[in-house]
């Protein structure tokens, strides 16, 4: 009975450890000298653009002078909350991260002008706000999420000078090619007849219809979300049903199966070999993005590296999260330490 007690006591002595491992230092939730301690770590920031000077919302989580990772949210014109998936895993791992809605986004300003719907007026817009972050290259980590994943290309494009590193998830360097790829691959397999009644409504322009949601919904839970939509996860429905339509349609398009907007001719294949700082690109087998395209970008990168999630779609933090936060991570540390 007394070696059993001994035995249990070390196991439970070596669980203890083991946890206290995983913790992050205690300097992680020390907020001394922060200047945005009042408000939890969140930040209004004033933002100057061609058409008038404007604010976007920020909120740092953590202290970590190595790795400070801004979060880019997709849509365009969704908000930050999807990524709330994170905080039950970059907390423990040590990692300082900032939610931000950019301009135009639920929590941030939202003007309307088209003139701002312009991809180098926002990577501009990152710039000011990682000025007023106090972000630089020795821990700066921009991570793009679809739409996202676009304005962290073109951010690195023209300030990889200010980059630690890369992270573009779920996003092709071309629209192009993604267009060709909804048509050649994911359309196919579609009901024929659903795929034309959307098509009839699209070119109707009947965007708001209730019946042209209802027919991309399975679409949307194959490739963007694989789970059936009355499961998705509050953030998720949280950031998708504040999408500013204003900014996403013209941007965009209507929906997710392909882009036909503003985007529609955006390709920046030719130049990833000019991204020269360490880069993660993260595919998912049923993503609306090919994964064989995005595991060609990572090769064409001169630092980049490849994370598959196999069982993951668009929204592959959710669908493969362990996958997806585990190559995340291990990206963070191998860059951060080099």
């Amino acid at each position: 009975m007394k070696h059993i007690l001994v035995a249990l006591l070390l196991m439970w002595l070596g669980v203890t450890q083991a946890a206290e491992t995983q913790r992050p230092p205690a300097a992680y939730y020390d907020h001394a000298g922060r200047d945005d301690v009042l408000s939890g770590g969140a930040r209004m920031i004033p933002i100057h653009t061609p058409v008038g000077d404007f604010k976007v919302w920020t909120k740092r989580i953590g202290n970590n002078p190595k790795i400070k990772l801004l979060l880019l949210h997709g849509g365009p014109a969704a908000t930050h909350e999807y990524f709330e998936a994170f905080d039950s895993y970059l907390p423990g791992a040590g990692v300082e991260y900032y939610y931000y809605d950019q301009l135009g986004s639920a929590y941030s300003d939202q003007p309307d002008d088209p003139r701002l719907l312009d991809t180098a007026r926002f990577v501009e817009e990152v710039e000011q706000v990682r000025k007023a972050l106090n972000l630089d290259k020795d821990n700066f980590y921009l991570l793009g999420h679809s739409w996202g994943g676009i304005l962290a290309m073109e951010y690195a494009l023209k300030y990889q000078q200010h980059l630690k590193g890369l992270i573009v998830s779920n996003m092709m360097s071309s629209i192009p090619a993604y267009n060709r790829y909804a048509v050649e691959t994911l359309e196919p397999q579609m009901d024929p007849a659903a795929l034309k009644e959307i098509k009839r409504l699209e070119a109707e322009k009947k965007f708001d219809d209730p019946r042209y949601m209802q027919l991309l919904m399975p679409h949307y839970e194959a490739h963007i979300l694989r789970m059936p939509a009355a499961q998705w996860p509050d953030p998720v429905n949280r950031a998708f049903n504040k999408i500013n339509k204003k900014v996403y349609v013209p941007m965009q398009g209507p929906s997710e199966l392909g882009a036909s907007g503003i985007l529609a001719d955006w390709d920046r294949t030719a130049d990833l070999p000019k991204i020269k700082v360490p880069t993660l690109v993260i595919g998912a087998r049923y993503d609306t993005m090919d994964p064989a395209f995005m595991e060609m970008m990572s090769k064409r990168l001169p630092q980049g590296r490849y994370l598959y999630c196999p069982q993951g779609s668009h929204m592959a933090m959710y669908d493969d999260q362990k996958t997806y936060v585990d190559g995340l991570l291990d990206f963070l540390r191998d860059s951060a330490n080099e």
